[in-house]
C-alpha cells in the first residue's frame, strides 16, 4: 500500500470520533482513503477524505440498545461497501462496527479483507455481559486477517476470545510536544469523562489526601458527564475546594496547555486499556498517578516512573509526596519513551507494511 499503488480502504465506524479522526489523518496519503460512518463527520473530517468517498448513516444510537439502531443500517453500509469495493475494511470498535463488517462481508459476499481495531471496553468488559456478545465478538475476531490493540493485556484478552493475529501499539500521539520548562509543582490535572467507569470520585479523594499534606496543591478536572454536577458539590463542601477547579470539556490546544503546567495527572478509573490521555500526560512531562490496572502497569513502574494506586487515597497521595523530589527526572524518562514507543503515524506504517505482506502470503 505504497504511495505508487494506493489501494482502497475504509474506515468503519463513529466518524465524529477524534480517534477515528487521527486514523485518517494517519492513512491520508498512503491509501486510497473512504469512510461509513454510523453517525456524522467530525469537523475536519472531509479535508481528509473527499465527502463523496464518506457514507454517514447518522444512526445516533443511544447508550443502551444503540446497537439495533445501527444493525437497521447493514443493508445501506453493505451496498455502500460492495460499490466501493475496498482491499480492506477496518473496523473500530467490535461489538458495534465490528459485527456490522462482519455481517456485511458474511451475507453480502464482500471481497475485501477484514481487519479490526479494539477500543477497550468492546473487548474487556462488554463480551463478559452476556453469551451472545461474547460470541459476536469472538466471530468478529476470528473473522479478522488482523487486529490491532493497545496494551499487551487486552491483545492477551483477544487472543483468548478467537483473535489470530494481533498487532499492539499505543494510540499514541501523532507529534511530541515541546518540553514545558515552568512546571508547577503542586499542580494536579485530570480530565477522563466524569462517569461512574472512570471513578473521579476517587480523583477527588487522593487530592483531598494530598491537600493535607500539601496546603499549595492544585487540582485542575476537565470534562464533563453525568457526575459533574455531584462532584462539584462534594468540592465545594470540603475544606480544600477552593483549590479544585471544574474547567469542563477544553479543546485541544487548553488542554495541551493544562498538561504543560501540571506536574501531575490523575486517571483512576475501574476499567482501562492504554488511554489516549495518559500518553499525552506522559509526553507533556507530567507524573502519572494511575489505577491499578494491567494496561497502566504496562506504562508505569509504581515508586519509578509514576504511581499505581495500589491502596486507599493517603497511600496514593504519601507516594507523590515520595516522588516529588525526583518529578522533573521522571517527566524526562516518561518523554523519552513516549517518542520512543508511542507515535502513531510511525505505528500505522508498521500496521500497513504488514497488511502490504499479508496480501503477499507472507
Amino acid at each position: 500500500m505504497l504511495a505508487h499503488a494506493m489501494q482502497r480502504y475504509v474506515l468503519l465506524g463513529d466518524c465524529e470520533s477524534p480517534h477515528l479522526l487521527k486514523w485518517a489523518r494517519a492513512l491520508t496519503g498512503r491509501v486510497e482513503l473512504y469512510a461509513a460512518s454510523t453517525r456524522g463527520l467530525a469537523p475536519g473530517f472531509d479535508a481528509l477524505v473527499p465527502r463523496a468517498r464518506c457514507l454517514v448513516l447518522d444512526t445516533r444510537p443511544a447508550v443502551e440498545g444503540g446497537n439495533v439502531q445501527v444493525l437497521r443500517a447493514l443493508p445501506r453500509l453493505a451496498r455502500w461497501l460492495r460499490a466501493v469495493d475496498p482491499a480492506w475494511i477496518h473496523a473500530h470498535y467490535l461489538t458495534s462496527h465490528g459485527t456490522l463488517a462482519w455481517l456485511a462481508k458474511r451475507l453480502w459476499r464482500l471481497r475485501g479483507g477484514l481487519v479490526s481495531s479494539a477500543w477497550g471496553s468492546d473487548i474487556l468488559l462488554t463480551p463478559q455481559h452476556s453469551a451472545p456478545l461474547r460470541w459476536v465478538t469472538s466471530r468478529v475476531l476470528r473473522a479478522s486477517a488482523l487486529c490491532t490493540s493497545d496494551s499487551l493485556h487486552m491483545a492477551e484478552c483477544m487472543r483468548a476470545l478467537g483473535a489470530g493475529e494481533v498487532m499492539t501499539f499505543p494510540f499514541g500521539l501523532e507529534a511530541m510536544p515541546a518540553a514545558t520548562p515552568a512546571k508547577q509543582p503542586r499542580l494536579c490535572f485530570a480530565n477522563r469523562l466524569l462517569e461512574p467507569l472512570y471513578e473521579p470520585q476517587r480523583v477527588l479523594d487522593v487530592f483531598a489526601a494530598l491537600a493535607a499534606q500539601w496546603p499549595d496543591a492544585e487540582l485542575v478536572v476537565a470534562n464533563d458527564g453525568s457526575l459533574r454536577p455531584a462532584l462539584e458539590r462534594s468540592a465545594a463542601a470540603a475544606p480544600w475546594g477552593t483549590r479544585v477547579r471544574f474547567v469542563g470539556r477544553l479543546a485541544a490546544d487548553a488542554q495541551a496547555q493544562w498538561y504543560g503546567s501540571a506536574r501531575w495527572y490523575l486517571s483512576l478509573p475501574g476499567s482501562d486499556s492504554v488511554s489516549v490521555s495518559v500518553l499525552e500526560a506522559m509526553a507533556h512531562g507530567c507524573v502519572p498517578v494511575l489505577s491499578n490496572l494491567p494496561a497502566n502497569r504496562e506504562l508505569v513502574r509504581d515508586g519509578v516512573n509514576g504511581v499505581i494506586a495500589t491502596g486507599d487515597a493517603a497511600a496514593a497521595a504519601a507516594a507523590m509526596c515520595a516522588l516529588a523530589d525526583r518529578a522533573e527526572a521522571i517527566a524526562a524518562v516518561n518523554r523519552e519513551w513516549i517518542a520512543g514507543h508511542a507515535i502513531f503515524p510511525q505505528a500505522v506504517q508498521r500496521f500497513l507494511a504488514r497488511l502490504q505482506a499479508l496480501e503477499r502470503g507472507a
